[in-house]
């Protein structure tokens, strides 16, 4: 276990001889600044990083993980780093990444106490309770899993959507435009489930509209 340890920090030199062999002022560059055009939203899964998964470097993504890439509204981590990026980054693009195989829905999917991880878990029963009828009509299990991870992600979106600062930006700037994704680690291959912003955004809007402005869903029209 110790070898495995000092192996991070040979690891590290590596790394940084490599940078600076490539450019010599990297370093002093990426520390001057970060202005990333992307806040990607994922799964804590060892397997799913999303830099090497859409070839970024670094200062080009802000990033932030969960179990199973929820988003609730009073788990202030999720929040504070959502309004960081787009009040003061002004990302242009919120992603929402799930992943096939993922073990925080399977739980979510399991009948029994996980302790702590109840109420978390929780958020994606509550994807399954509003997708109950289309979840019951699929048969195979597997595909039921995979299903749900992309409802899970679709839910996840509209929870991104309905926060103050999100409207609000969009409103003033037309950014940032929020996206599902869904990572097929079987394949290596994101998949865009194209969720509609614009059609989610009207359609939420009696109810989670959060400012005093009229919706200006496109200033060019």
């Amino acid at each position: 276990m110790a070898k495995s340890y000092e192996a991070i920090f040979e690891n590290n030199k590596k790394w940084v001889a490599s940078k600076i062999a490539d450019n010599p002022e990297y370093f002093h560059e990426l520390a001057k600044n970060q202005n990333p055009e992307y806040l990607y939203i994922g799964c804590s899964d060892s397997r799913v990083t999303a830099e090497d998964m859409i070839g970024a470097e670094p200062g080009e993504v802000f990033v932030h993980r969960n179990i199973a890439n929820v988003i609730n509204t009073l788990d202030m981590s999720s929040t504070a780093v959502i309004q960081y990026a787009v009040e003061h980054l002004k990302v242009k693009h919120i992603i929402v990444c799930g992943h096939y195989n993922c073990g925080g829905v399977k739980a979510a999917m399991t009948s029994q106490d996980l302790g702590l991880l109840n109420p978390w878990l929780r958020n994606i029963r509550d994807v399954y309770r509003l997708h109950q009828a289309e979840m019951d009509a699929i048969e195979d299990e597997a595909k039921r899993y995979d299903r749900l991870v992309e409802l899970n992600v679709q839910e996840q979106c509209i929870n991104v959507i309905k926060m103050a600062c999100v409207q609000e930006r969009y409103i003033l700037e037309e950014f940032p435009v929020v996206h599902g994704w869904v990572f097929d680690m079987r394949t290596g291959k994101i998949i865009d489930l194209e969720i509609d912003f614009e059609k989610i955004l009207k359609d939420i809007q009696k109810i989670y509209n959060l400012t005093d402005s009229d919706w200006v869903m496109s200033r060019k029209k």
